[in-house]
This record gives structure tokens, sequence and C-alpha cells, in this order.
């Protein structure tokens, strides 16, 4: 059977000249309505092009000496920078180290998040004694908690991740406890007309009907856990991304601490639209 995307482009490759420019015409009047469907190959090309005008104006200004170079290299000196780190510092393994540290956290949170998160949305006794005191936590600054880290843990792989794990774990489990609470309540009164225990609910009707969601909510707090990086990576560390950024930024090497947080920014992006393409495949029945 024929998907209705897959006969859309065969239609407007077959169909005349005349009606192929008001398909396009159409496609791209829809961009500006609102709540209008989803044109991919437009939107694709116009992130592409936002990303390249940004690049254009960051190199007109710092070529023609608008701003200091120590305040605003050129992409030039940066994209030097960034080749220096890798052939001269070891970059390759600083990110490997940094990528291990983040999903070690984010998986730690996600473990405890979801089971706990479920549990919340469906028994008032556990919301009651989790939410006053999670909802405190997360108000937190974590690098005001880096002193007690270092004092409980050390200055081991340990402090690093934990510091990690709290900036991701607190705002994770209120997401998917919120996603939980999404799912229709004629779901879990058709489950239990069924006969369905507590656990069943849990497991077959409530993880299923919230999971697309929570894969969102999941995408947003490994964002999260990135824009923690620097902060766990400056205690007492000697490797990973943010280590290198903060060493730069000591000795005043602008074009390295850019190289750092463009590493950072495409490791982010390429992750961030992984899980969305694997999103549009697993729940194919949302669109």
């Amino acid at each position: 059977m024929t998907r209705p995307d897959a006969k859309a482009r065969v239609d407007e490759h077959s169909a005349p000249p005349a009606q192929a420019a008001d398909h396009r015409s159409t496609a791209w009047r829809d961009l500006f309505t609102f709540r209008a469907a989803p044109q991919p190959r437009i939107e694709t090309w116009l992130g592409i092009g936002a990303f390249l005008l940004v690049l254009v104006i960051w190199s007109a200004v710092a070529e023609l000496g608008l701003v200091h170079p120590q305040i605003l290299p050129s992409p030039r000196a940066v994209l030097s920078a960034w080749a220096r780190l890798f052939t001269e510092a070891g970059y390759i393994g600083d990110i490997g180290i940094s990528i291990g540290r983040v999903w070690a956290a984010f998986l730690a949170s996600a473990v405890i998040a979801i089971p706990l998160g479920i549990l919340m949305s469906g028994y008032r006794v556990i919301t009651a004694l989790t939410e006053p005191l999670i909802d405190f936590i997360r108000y937190l600054p974590v690098p005001a908690l880096v002193p007690l880290t270092l004092i409980w843990l050390g200055i081991g792989e340990g402090s690093k991740i934990t510091l990690l794990w709290i900036g991701t774990f607190f705002q994770l489990i209120l997401l998917i406890a919120d996603d939980a609470r999404r799912v229709p309540k004629e779901f879990i009164e058709t489950g239990r007309t069924l006969g369905a225990s507590d656990s069943a609910l849990m497991k077959d009707v409530l993880l299923r009907a919230m999971l697309p969601n929570m894969v969102d909510s999941l995408r947003i707090t490994l964002g999260w856990c990135w824009t923690y990086l620097l902060v766990a990576e400056i205690v007492a560390s000697s490797s990973g991304i943010g280590y290198e950024l903060w060493t730069a930024r000591r000795y005043g090497k602008t074009p390295e601490v850019f190289a750092g947080i463009l590493t950072i920014g495409i490791i982010g992006l390429a992750s961030d639209q992984a899980i969305r393409m694997l999103h549009r495949r697993w729940f194919r029945y949302l669109q």
C-alpha cells in the first residue's frame, strides 16, 4: 500500500508544470499558515539557510574588524583552533569522555525517573511524599552543589556524573509524571473493566499510551544534561570538552573557547535530530 506522502511526491513529479508550480506555491504558503501540514524538505533547507546566514554575518563582522578578534574571532580562526585541538590535544578522547559522562548521567536519570514518575501519576501518597522535595531540589542551582559533591564524592568520576544527574533527574521526573497524567482516564477505566491489575495498567496501558510524549521529554532533558557539562568538568577535571574549554578561557584563547562551544553544539544537535528521526519512525501514526 502506497503511503500518502509517497503518493504526493509521485503526483508532484508526474503532474503538469503548472500544477507542480501551484503545489510548490501552496507548500510555501503553508509555512506561514497556523497549524499547517509539515513541509520537511522545505523546512530542512530553511534550517540550513539560517545557519549559513549566521555564518555569513559572523564572517562579515569579524573580517571587517567591527569587533576585536579577542572578543569575536573569525570562523576561519575558530576552525583552525578546532583542527589544532584534534591534531595536538587529543580532542577525540576528550569528546568520548564527555559523551560517556553525559550518557551515564542521563541513563541513570531515566532509569529512576520513568518508574517513579509513573508511580507519582498513579498514587497520590507518592506524589505527596516526593513532589515537594523534588520541586525544592530542582530549583537549586547546580553550581552551588559543587562543594558538596566534592566533599561527599571526591574529585573522581562520581562527582562529575552526579552533578549531571542532579541537573537532569529532578526535571525529568516531573515531565514523566505529567506525561503519564495526560493519558486519558478512559484508557485506565477500560483496562479496569477488563480486569487489569495496577501493575498491568501501568505497564500495558499507561506506559504504551504515554510513550510518544515520554520520548520527547527524554530528548529535551538530554539537552539539559549537556548544558551542565561545563559545570561538571571544571570540578578537578583533567579531561573532557568542558575541561579543554575552561583551560582555553584561562589562557585567553578565544578561538579554542568557540571551538569547544561549537563541539558541544554539534553533538547536541546531532543527538537531538537522531531522536527526532527515531520518534517519527516509531510513531508514524501521530503524523
